[in-house]
């Protein structure tokens, strides 16, 4: 059949699924649901793995993913709920048809009352069955909205990272073109913000839409809003779907509000910071570390309770090490960093292997000069190697032997040095406590 809008047979096609979309709804939310169940616990622990690794390219496009997952397992589960509702409203409709006051035998005023708000069962179920066909529609278009956000963010992150802070252009041609399209990309931002919180007023007005149509042609193009602009204008022209769109938004405000609470119970032992020798931080222990998704966050050692004859220590990699030292060695930082988000398609290096192998070991040189392991006080001369712990975190270890150590607690200190010069200070980067007790 064709489906040249225009043509009445295909009109009437889809007015025959129309009627019959609640079938389809239905079968399309409990696949979702179950899917969307599925994927969230995996969504959650690569978050951890991405947000660890200091990955934030990978950790935005996560957060994104997991924010629509959320949105649309609430939706979708509301919907699940009000079409069940309307189907068993329908099945008491086809036992007991509408609704007789009379045989109900209520006081005069009762009576008028419940015909005034309930008017008639009818009525009751055609209300459910536009909430419910709404409500499954604009689940996806939020969907959309929140990729529209995400995507605005990134054009910021992007003019300020490739633009603004790239030092291979001239410092005044970036600061004109980032500054440029940062107030450009702003102005914009307010506009279509504006625009979706009155619905449209910028468009009604012929001065103010002069100035937002330029914004709005590029933004639809920038925002992807050209794949969902009819379902948009197909909300905005009715009062009923409207009216759920402006119920909805507060909802996930109240949601994200109730869920924010926490009920403390203690003054004092929480939020313990990680140089603190007082407290026994599970992320710090390996053997601690039992669910998927958890990880060393600075650094570690085997178990809390030490009985062999040796402490094996565990440094994590981030881009922040590296970034101090490159403070404290500048002569190690390259001319063009590598690091961020690179393809695999083409992979090229003009260093040569040797090169690169003397410069990782003055790298790992520079590292073992900046970091210093203490148990107590005593001041452990060992030198860390790069390697990768069971949950294939990379960093840097060392191992220590405790045949001179007592029995009891003791604390393993490691600390950085913040300048490569004979009065460096040093900072006390993590405390953590162990006992040590011989087999």
């Amino acid at each position: 059949m064709s489906n040249n809008y225009k043509d009445s047979k295909f009109r009437e096609l889809l007015d025959k699924l129309q009627q019959e979309s609640w079938q389809l709804e239905l079968l399309i939310s409990g696949f979702a649901i179950f899917g969307l169940f599925t994927a969230i616990p995996l969504l959650i622990t690569e978050m951890s793995i991405a947000e660890n690794n200091k990955e934030i390219y990978s950790y935005s496009i996560l957060i994104v993913s997991f924010i629509a997952c959320s949105i649309l397992i609430f939706n979708l589960l509301v919907h699940v709920v009000l079409r069940g509702l309307w189907i068993g409203a329908l099945g008491l409709r086809y036992v007991s048809g509408d609704i007789d006051f009379d045989t109900l035998n209520y006081h005069n005023r009762f009576t008028k009352y419940l015909q005034k708000r309930i008017v008639s069962f009818d009525r009751y179920v055609g209300n459910l069955e536009n909430y419910c066909s709404v409500l499954f529609a604009i689940s996806f278009l939020l969907i959309f909205y929140v990729i529209t956000i995400f995507i605005i963010v990134l054009c910021f992150v992007g003019i300020a990272t490739l633009i603004l802070s790239n030092d291979s252009l001239p410092e005044t041609l970036r600061t004109i073109v980032g500054v440029t399209l940062m107030i450009l990309l702003g102005i914009g931002t307010f506009l279509m913000f504006v625009d979706f919180v009155t619905q449209g007023y910028l468009k009604k007005k012929k001065w103010l839409s002069k100035i937002y149509f330029p914004f709005y042609k590029v933004f639809s193009f920038l925002t992807l809003t050209f794949l969902y602009r009819p379902l948009v204008y197909n909300f905005l022209d009715n009062k009923f779907t409207k009216k759920i769109s402006f119920f909805l938004v507060p909802s996930y405000i109240f949601i994200l509000i109730l869920i924010s609470f926490k009920y403390k119970n203690t003054n004092y032992l929480e939020n313990v910071e990680y140089v603190s020798s007082v407290y026994v931080n599970p992320v710090n222990y390996e053997d601690l570390l039992l669910k998927k998704g958890e990880f060393v966050k600075r650094a570690s050692i085997q178990s809390k309770v030490i009985t062999g004859s040796y402490i094996k220590v565990f440094k994590v990699y981030s881009e922040r090490v590296e970034n101090q030292i490159f403070k404290f060695y500048p002569a190690l930082k390259p001319e063009e960093d590598r690091r961020g988000l690179h393809t695999t398609i083409i992979q090229y290096d003009l260093r040569s292997s040797k090169k690169t192998d003397s410069l990782t070991k003055k790298y790992l040189e520079i590292f073992n000069k900046m970091h210093q392991v203490y148990i107590d006080t005593l001041n452990v001369d060992e030198d860390f190697v790069v390697t990768k712990n069971r949950n294939k975190q990379l960093g840097f270890e060392t191992f220590i032997s405790t045949k001179n150590l007592s029995e009891g607690k003791h604390n393993l200190i490691i600390k950085r040095l913040k300048e490569d010069t004979e009065n460096a200070v040093k900072t006390i980067d993590i405390v953590i406590p162990f006992w040590y007790f011989k087999e």
